[in-house]
């Protein structure tokens, strides 16, 4: 994933916290939305490292519901084993419907290293959007996580 990829917090009210992400490519954009995630559930993204990994296919109608779904699939694998995972490669086609196919990496959460910063519970619909944004012809998603 290129560096290029950007995120900003944009709201927090009490049970939502929102953010736009951008970056050079749709694949850009799901990443730093999966680093958007990861920087609400840990202090530090940083200290998260490679130690597990996971693959990743997924296929949904439209490329906002893909979006959704892959994020709400970072959480599920926070939730059910306590894993931490960003993509180490993703690749997004919308031929038709839209598809994923992602290598995740991560570990488990240790709470030494891990200083959890909330406990995001879901993505949700209120208010997404994934396409093409920012006039430079990068690609752009508002996101809400309910928290």
């Amino acid at each position: 994933m290129t560096s290029a990829s950007a995120f900003e917090f944009v709201d927090r009210v009490t049970s939502d916290l929102c953010f736009v992400a951008r970056g050079a490519s749709v694949e850009d954009v799901f990443a730093a939305s999966a680093e958007a995630l990861l920087a609400a559930t840990v202090e530090d993204p940083g200290t998260v490292t490679a130690r597990v990994r996971r693959s990743l296919a997924l296929e949904e109608p439209a490329l906002d519901l893909l979006l959704l779904r892959f994020l709400n699939e970072l959480i599920y694998w926070k939730d059910a084993e306590q894993l931490l995972l960003r993509p180490e490669t993703l690749r997004v086609s919308q031929a038709g419907a839209a598809r994923l196919e992602a290598q995740l990496a991560g570990e488990r959460i240790d709470p030494s290293r891990h200083r959890l910063e909330g406990d995001v519970k879901a993505a949700t619909a209120h208010g997404l959007r994934v396409g093409p944004g920012g006039g430079d012809g990068g690609w752009e998603a508002a996101v809400t996580l309910d928290v």
